[in-house]
């Protein structure tokens, strides 16, 4: 490991030093800071290509280095004739300004130690490319190492050569000289560059028509950077010492035969015995075998095989080679078309980008990115061009990775977040949500993406309105809880109370029905649920979004509302929101489904509770009984609880009587009429005082007290309305079915006394008729059983007026026929039962759905959430059909009251 890091330190001081030396005194340092060695070009390969910026606005540029120390090994005359070869081609380069020709940002500064100038950012040449790989650092960076030239890249790189030669040629009336891939240079973007004009040759006669070029002869005697590269040179330069604009053309054939061989000219050249190896290339050239060419592509082989032609006149010139099918690729012309972009009117430019995304998937990424990325971006300063631009945008983002998003497109985006015209661009955002989400920063997306989010909801547009409120939900897993809790619901909230417009209402609730499961409990409970008491409409499309929220909260396993809530808050709501005469049947029969479950589900978790504080009575009374001396003290004590416990119990027994009482007959009510004179002499008897719990010996020696007197008096009541089956075993915990549609048959209702009481189906919750002889029967006592004994504690007589209503005999008449059981005929329901049951489901069975305490509808996602399917609405939960014959008659009112009094 040691050895490793040693290793690296050397190496990364060894390149420190480099680059040091290779600079150090150079004007160029003054103004550009120079990075790392990336590549190399020019004439021989002797240009060091270094990354670097400028220190006064961080522009990237590449900076051109020629160490001195190479020409050391050469006289002074040769060293000179170097410098001054060189000097020349760069300050060539410098006065030429055309696309097709390596840009100068710095021109050439000299020192003592080498020569240096600045261009536009560099990728490397195509020499370096095509595997020529001298003057590269060590070891070779893998971006080099590893490109490979895609077809289309290939294609639209030599377009743009012949597009630059044209332009020498006929523009400035001048020969290149020396065209080779190394002087052939790649740019940051991907585009090819011309640079190396240190031959460069131009016309002696520019204004007129036909350019005259005086060529030197070829000098073997000079060192070879004072030379051309003989293996791309066309054979009359050497042979006739003559040349015009065809001799780069040849160059041009050469380079074609390179690239789709792996970097090889058409013939190698001897070096030491040039006029030799060009006559015999001549001869070849003459009588050109086809293995020759047979890599290069069959469409564009026969204009090569012109362009090597031994004769001038028959070579295309670089304007008709522009014109070749073989650039006709649609990604060839799509590139050429965005160099030209800025010549184009606003009508041309929407056209031509309405198109790209068709091409777009056809380009490869690298071309993509790198070329038509930066072309695409440059446009945004256009706000009228941004609609068209924008989607091409985010479709390269999608396919970017996050660093490259992030690097390449979100600097470019974030003045783009902020433009609010045209309206255009906030709903391609608002499309793309979920890319932008998914790859800008967390801060980028608090400080640019929501705040665009924001000001959609609060857009003056309802389109856009609806939009961003329907597109919220399917990014929310995306925003972090505070941003949607703090910022994002409020704008929801604030959009649904404050707009004028009925769909931007609705929408704004099912957006906050969808991304409930994103936000916790108790924020529903304080700030979703009474938000929608505060809406002021009631149209029906708006009272259902309000019951979908509800119904989602209720039924989600992560929230559900609290009995406290259901009972005081909730319920009430639902209960005037489903009287709306606006609502239609089916409607109502959603809301209805609603309330029902709720209020089973409280039922349910209440009377849990009340059965757990019972059974911790019965554990104290059981103590109490096994320890009578614990029970005499704790009668001395003032009653808590238990007393609560008591007169709830005689209260419950006041109203079971008073309903009793309403199903009696004339000659029942005479006999109560006696009864009620025994009560009345009761109620003057002052109460017994507790005494110890002892186990009776028989039925005739209970204890005189206000409770057994009352089971005495009610024993008659027994014999008129009930009947003497035995009893089902009570059932801890037993639950309310939930009845939903009316039918013939009875089905069983806890009631918090009695788990299996009968009641007509049809009628639940509104006002019941008992199916059973009586209401008493069946009675269990599954809740706390009340000590009546209590109420003697004091000296005063007990305060029995509140008995008087269950001996009034101005109830209307039953008769005992309809007290009984009786068999209710499918198809037949009663009248006064079908006020509260929905006419078309008349025939249909009950369908009840049990809840235990705590239940939950399971399942909250797609299938669960009414928002993602409304007609959940509408349709109860399907269950197996309930028993229609009925519950067994429960035991006699004598055994109940025991039950219930103990």
């Amino acid at each position: 490991m040691e050895s490793m890091l040693n290793k690296l330190k050397s190496t990364v001081t060894k390149v420190t030093a480099d680059v040091t030396s290779a600079v150090m005194g150079n004007p160029v340092t003054r103004e550009f800071e120079v990075g790392r060695h990336i590549a190399s070009g020019g004439p021989g390969m002797c240009w060091r290509i270094y990354n670097g910026t400028k220190k006064s606005t961080k522009q990237e540029v590449a900076v051109f280095v020629f160490d001195k120390k190479v020409v050391d090994k050469y006289q002074r005359f040769e060293k000179e004739q170097i410098i001054d070869s060189l000097k020349r081609g760069v300050q060539q380069l410098t006065r030429l300004r055309h696309p097709r020709l390596l840009t100068v940002q710095h021109p050439l500064e000299e020192s003592r130690d080498c020569l240096a100038f600045c261009t536009e950012p560099v990728f490397a040449s195509l020499s370096n490319v095509l595997g020529q790989w001298d003057n590269l650092p060590s070891p070779v960076p893998n971006d080099i190492k590893d490109y490979k030239l895609y077809d289309v890249e290939t294609k639209y790189g030599l377009l743009q050569i012949s597009e630059g030669l044209a332009f020498l040629h006929s523009g400035v009336k001048m020969v290149h000289g020396n065209l080779c891939p190394q002087n052939i240079i790649i740019n940051k973007s991907g585009a090819w560059k011309i640079m190396g004009f240190d031959f460069s040759i131009s016309s002696t006669n520019p204004s007129d028509a036909e350019p005259k070029y005086t060529c030197k002869e070829w000098e073997p005697n000079l060192p070879p950077l004072c030379l051309p590269n003989p293996e791309y040179l066309a054979p009359e330069y050497i042979l006739s010492v003559s040349c015009d604009s065809a001799s780069d053309m040849y160059s041009l054939g050469v380079i074609f035969h390179a690239i789709f061989n792996e970097g090889k000219p058409v013939f190698q050249v001897n070096k030491h015995d040039i006029f030799k190896s060009f006559s015999r290339q001549l001869d070849q050239l003459s009588s050109m075998s086809p293995t020759v060419l047979n890599k290069i592509p069959e469409e564009v082989r026969e204009h090569v095989k012109m362009l090597l032609s031994v004769t001038p006149n028959v070579r295309p010139d670089a304007d008709q080679m522009t014109k070749i099918p073989f650039f006709d690729d649609v990604g060839a012309v799509t590139l050429q078309y965005f160099d030209s972009l800025f010549q184009r009117d606003n009508l041309q430019k929407s056209q031509f980008f309405k198109g790209l995304p068709k091409v777009l998937p056809k380009l490869p990424k690298r071309v993509v990115v790198y070329r038509i990325l930066p072309a695409l971006t440059s446009e945004f300063i256009n706000p009228d061009m941004v609609p068209f631009v924008l989607p091409n945008v985010l479709l390269i983002a999608e396919e970017c990775t996050k660093d490259e998003y992030v690097r390449l497109i979100m600097p470019d985006l974030t003045p783009v977040f902020k433009q609010q015209e045209p309206v255009q661009i906030l709903l391609i955002f608002l499309q793309k949500m979920d890319l932008l989400l998914t790859k800008t920063p967390a801060e980028d997306i608090k400080n640019s993406v929501l705040p665009m989010v924001y000001r959609a909801l609060e857009a003056p547009s309802v389109q856009i309105q609806e939009l961003c409120l329907n597109i919220i939900p399917t990014f929310a897993n995306l925003i972090d809880y505070p941003s949607m809790k703090n910022s994002l619901i409020p704008k929801v909230k604030s959009a649904c109370l404050q707009t004028s417009s009925l769909a931007v209402r609705v929408n704004s609730l099912v957006c906050l029905g969808k991304i409930l499961e994103y936000l916790d409990k108790w924020y529903v409970l304080d700030e979703i649920l009474p938000f929608l008491q505060q809406i002021p409409s009631k149209e029906p499309a708006v009272l259902m979004g309000i019951l979908g929220i509800y119904k989602c909260t209720f039924s989600h396993k992560k929230l559900g509302i609290t009995k406290e809530n259901l009972a005081s808050k909730s319920l009430p709501h639902l209960i005037s929101l489903s009287i709306d005469n606006n609502l239609n049947l089916n409607q109502f029969n959603s809301f209805m489904v609603v309330i029902r479950e709720m209020l089973t589900r409280m039922e349910s978790e209440h009377k849990t509770k009340l059965e757990q504080l019972h059974i911790m009575q019965e554990q104290q009374r059981s103590m109490n009984i096994s320890n009578p001396a614990n029970q005499s003290e704790e009668t001395k004590s003032p009653p808590t609880s238990s007393n609560q416990v008591h007169k709830f119990s005689l209260s419950y027994l006041v109203f079971m009587f008073s309903y009793h009482q309403m199903s009696l007959t004339l000659e029942e009510k005479q006999r109560l009429a006696k009864e009620q004179e025994q009560a009345a002499k009761l109620r003057k008897q002052q109460p017994l005082a507790p005494e110890s719990v002892k186990p009776a010996a028989n039925n005739n020696s209970q204890t005189k007290d206000l409770t057994s007197s009352l089971l005495n008096n009610m024993t008659s009541l027994n014999n008129l309305s009930l009947a003497n089956t035995p009893r089902p075993t009570p059932v801890q915990g037993s639950t309310m079915p939930h009845f939903i549609s009316s039918g013939p048959m009875a089905a069983p209702v806890s009631n918090g006394f009695n788990p299996n009481m009968g009641f007509q189906a049809g009628v639940m919750g509104m006002g019941m008729r008992p199916t059973t002889p009586g209401l008493y029967g069946g009675m269990a006592s599954t809740t706390s059983t009340p000590n009546f004994g209590a109420l003697s504690q004091t000296n005063k007589a007990p305060n029995m007026s509140v008995l008087d209503s269950l001996f009034t005999s101005s109830k209307p008449k039953v008769t005992l026929n309809q007290l009984g059981p009786t068999a209710t005929t499918p198809g037949t329901n009663s009248t006064w039962g079908n006020q509260f049951t929905p006419a078309q489901n008349a025939q249909t069975q009950m369908q009840a759905v049990p809840a235990g305490m705590g239940g939950m509808v399971t399942g909250f996602g797609m299938q669960a959430n009414p928002f993602f399917s409304p007609q959940n609405f509408s349709q109860p939960v399907p269950t197996p059909n309930m028993n229609q014959s009925g519950m067994k008659q429960s035991g006699s009112v004598n055994n109940d009251l025991k039950d219930l009094f103990g």
